[in-house]
């Protein structure tokens, strides 16, 4: 079953460029594009994409709005943002705000499909130097979770540990020879522990905290 894509981009030659990325990878396909939120979310309900790329920067509403827009539609959304710049804040609310993962407009095209693959297997695609400015923003919003609260069993710790390497449920599940599902619960324990409600927020606080 193809891996069906959306992306929002406005930049006419970078849409256009990703399409055609998607397009001729195996396994993947671009189920339409907008150059726009406001289009993206009016026609949104007659997709069901698998992933979506959104860019940040983006006339009209941008792509942080796009991104509270969409999960009101699909809760359970894949969305992978894209920016030319690294860009802390813009990067912390985007991932509150529902983002899986980020990716600079500069990433090699084997990267990028490796992100939507890692995002599709449950993964949270974010570079190192990304995760630190999450941490840091964490910080300076004074996003504190009390070190009492914080008791996790030695699965659930390397279960945080992989996560925070970036690896997809799959991968987690084969490194410990468990199913998926069982990884799923584990790692909703995690985030309950955590007061955290997805992976890019588990990650920095396990970053923070020192926790693995």
């Amino acid at each position: 079953m193809d891996i069906k894509v959306i992306i929002v981009e406005d930049n006419d030659t970078i849409r256009n460029g990703l399409s055609f990325i998607i397009d001729a990878t195996e396994g993947m396909r671009t189920l339409t594009t907008f150059s726009n939120v406001e289009d993206y979310i009016t026609n949104l309900p007659n997709f069901n994409p698998d992933v979506i790329l959104m860019d940040i920067g983006l006339p009209g509403k941008n792509g942080i709005e796009g991104v509270k827009e969409t999960v009101k539609i699909y809760p359970n959304s894949i969305i992978l943002m894209q920016t030319v710049y690294e860009d802390s804040e813009k990067i912390f609310d985007a991932l509150c705000a529902g983002a899986s993962g980020y990716l600079l407009k500069k990433t090699p095209p084997a990267k990028m499909v490796e992100a939507i693959r890692d995002a599709h297997s449950g993964g949270s695609p974010m570079s190192s130097s990304i995760a630190r400015m999450v941490v840091t923003n964490l910080k300076n919003k004074g996003f504190n979770t009390k070190d009492s609260d914080i008791l996790l069993t030695d699965r659930e710790k390397e279960i945080l540990q992989d996560l925070t390497r970036g690896n997809s449920y799959k991968m987690i599940a084969d490194n410990l020879n468990l199913s998926i599902d069982t990884i799923r619960y584990h790692i909703s324990k995690i985030y309950k522990k955590l007061h955290v409600h997805n992976q890019s927020e588990a990650v920095a606080i396990a970053l923070k905290k020192n926790l693995v």
